[in-house]
């Protein structure tokens, strides 16, 4: 059974990933089944919605991880992320516009992932989360 820890990890990890594939794939998916533009994948509202479900998965996983293998410097990769992403999320195409909103909430996940990753592979090296 994976520990509490590795499955949050695991959740935020795929969460920064469809995030990723959200920005980069949707205008390609729009254009080749233009049907698809009917569902509220492009609204605004769908990426604040999947930034709050970032938010605590992404708390909660590397907070307790960091509890117990105390590398912090994990959780700043994941803060510095969450942190973009938010940015992002609440100002993003008013002040960065379109190809600058994706640019910074695909750079915000990925920052993401990389907390995520890395407090992943400590909680399995030390058996932290067991």
């Amino acid at each position: 059974m994976t520990p509490p820890g590795n499955t949050l990890d695991q959740a935020a990890i795929g969460l920064s990933f469809l995030c990723v594939m959200h920005c980069l794939a949707l205008p390609v998916i729009l254009v080749l089944a233009p049907s698809l533009a009917s569902l509220p994948l492009a609204d605004e509202h769908f990426h604040l919605w999947l930034v709050m479900l970032v938010v605590p998965t992404s708390s909660l996983a590397l907070f307790m991880g960091c509890r117990r293998h105390r590398r912090w410097h994990v959780v700043c990769w994941g803060i510095t992320g969450v942190s973009v992403l938010l940015m992002t999320a609440i100002f993003g195409h008013a002040v960065l516009g379109e190809v600058g909103e994706r640019t910074f909430t695909v750079i915000g996940a990925v920052l993401v992932a990389i907390g995520h990753g890395l407090n992943y592979r400590l909680c399995r090296q030390i058996d932290c989360c067991d």
